[in-house]
Parts: C-alpha cells; sequence; structure tokens
C-alpha cells in the first residue's frame, strides 16, 4: 500500500530536474537575445554617426560588445569557480577532520594507519599511543556536555602540541584518542608520552568558576614492523592492563 506522504517526495525528486533544465534554458535563450539586441542597438546608433568609417563602426562594435558582456561575465564565472574551490574544501575538511577537535576522524585515520602498514616496503619500527581522557563522565554530569566538549578541545590542543611533525592524531572514540608515530623509537614513544601528559596537567580548566584539573591515560605499543590499526589498537588496550612506568605511561612491546 503506498502512503499518502510518499506522493509529494516522489513529485518533487522527479520534477527537480526537468524544473533545473527549463531555468537553464530560458536563461541562455534570453541571454543570448540580450547579447544580439545590445549588438543591433550599437551598430544602429552607428549607423548616423558621419564621423566614423565602416570599419570604424564595426570596429567599435567588435569592442565595445565583448567589454559590455564579457567582464561580467567571466567576473561572474571566476567569482563561481572560487565559491566551487571552496566549498570543496570545506567538504573535504569536514570529511577528514572531526569537528570538534579537529583531529582526523576515527575513519580517515584508521585508513590513513592501515595504508601505511599495506606498503610494500621493508620492516618499519614504530609506535601507536591510546589516550583516555579521565573523569570525562563526572565532567559532563557536574557541569555539563558542553564543557565535557570543551574539555575533550582542549586535550586534543595539548596532544597536538606535544607530538612531532610526521605524527598522526586521530580521535578513534567518543572520549579516546590515538597518536601514530611513524619511525619512533621506545624513548622517542616515551618523550611524546611525557609531553602529552605534561601540557594536558598544565592546562587551566575552570567550568563554572570552580578549578578543575584534567588528567589523561596513556598506553601504548612499540613495533618492530608496522602493523595493522586493529592490532596496534588491540595491543595498545592490552597494555594498558600494565603498571605505568615513573612517567605514568604503560608501553607494551610487539616482535614481529
Amino acid at each position: 500500500m503506498r502512503r499518502t506522504g510518499d506522493w509529494p517526495l516522489t513529485t518533487k525528486t522527479s520534477t527537480a530536474p526537468a524544473q533545473t533544465w527549463k531555468h537553464l534554458i530560458l536563461l541562455a535563450v534570453l541571454g543570448t537575445a540580450g547579447c544580439v539586441a545590445l549588438s543591433l542597438a550599437l551598430n544602429y546608433l552607428l549607423l548616423f554617426s558621419d564621423s566614423l568609417t565602416p570599419f570604424a563602426r564595426g570596429a567599435v562594435t567588435a569592442i565595445i560588445v565583448p567589454i559590455v558582456i564579457g567582464l561580467p561575465l567571466f567576473a561572474f564565472t571566476g567569482w563561481q569557480q572560487i565559491e566551487i574551490r571552496r566549498y570543496r574544501q570545506e567538504l573535504t575538511k569536514s570529511g577528514t577532520y572531526d569537528q570538534l577537535t579537529g583531529c582526523l576522524n576515527g575513519k580517515v585515520f584508521t585508513s590513513m594507519v592501515d595504508r601505511r602498514a599495506a606498503r610494500p616496503a621493508g620492516p618499519r619500527s614504530g609506535a601507536f599511543l591510546v589516550i583516555h581522557p579521565e573523569h570525562l563522565a563526572s565532567i559532563n554530569l557536574r557541569f555539563g556536555l558542553e564543557w565535557g566538549d570543551e574539555a575533550l578541545r582542549l586535550i586534543a590542543s595539548a596532544i597536538r602540541s606535544s607530538v612531532r611533525k610526521d605524527d598522526l592524531i586521530g580521535r578513534i572514540g567518543t572520549s579516546m584518542f590515538g597518536v601514530f608515530l611513524p619511525g619512533a623509537s621506545e624513548a622517542d614513544a616515551k618523550d611524546v608520552g611525557e609531553r602529552v601528559r605534561g601540557a594536558v596537567g598544565e592546562i587551566y580548566f575552570a567550568p563554572k568558576g570552580d578549578k578543575d584539573v584534567l588528567a589523561i591515560s596513556v598506553g601504548g605499543v612499540i613495533f618492530e614492523r608496522e602493523l595493522d590499526f586493529e592490532d596496534m589498537f588491540r595491543f595498545a588496550e592490552e597494555g594498558m592492563a600494565e603498571a605505568p612506568d615513573e612517567a605514568g605511561l604503560r608501553l607494551s612491546h610487539v616482535t614481529n
């Protein structure tokens, strides 16, 4: 049985392309007619000028008509190209980065890590860190969800300021971040982890005037050959069960 609400949707979908083509054809016909009218009017006016030779009248028409018509047309076309380019950039950005934190979204981050692991090259060492913000549920309950989002933004900013140039940062969960460190040694991973913890600890976070401390848990895995995302994430999460070292980090090692 066809529902009553189906008819307007189907009609609108089927007639939208027809309306678009109708407007396009109307604009093309009217624009062409206007150009012809302008050219005829200009030639008619110049016909009564005794000071111009036939060649001069033709030259004036050949110069003025393209300027009057072509200049605004090409300016408008150029502006539309700029707008289309800007829209494409915004679309690419919105599809690549997490809107809240500015980090790579989970799908893009996972894909980039997996592509690196699938490259046909020799062994490549590196590290992968998983960062869990602590007390986020408590912040949401005490101060509201907007302050929980603000805490995530501040933590993401601290992570970006602490990693190396070629490291990848992704938001891989509602309240979880992943950091892929290609070519990193154990010392490099510890250094990055310590910088992230230190930067988060220095954040001034005072929702509703009450000073609160942001904290994170950092776990990770050190590997000799790059793994795909699922394996790295699994080993890093398993490493979270280990006792933290002096810097509060939990790093496991994988020999592959």
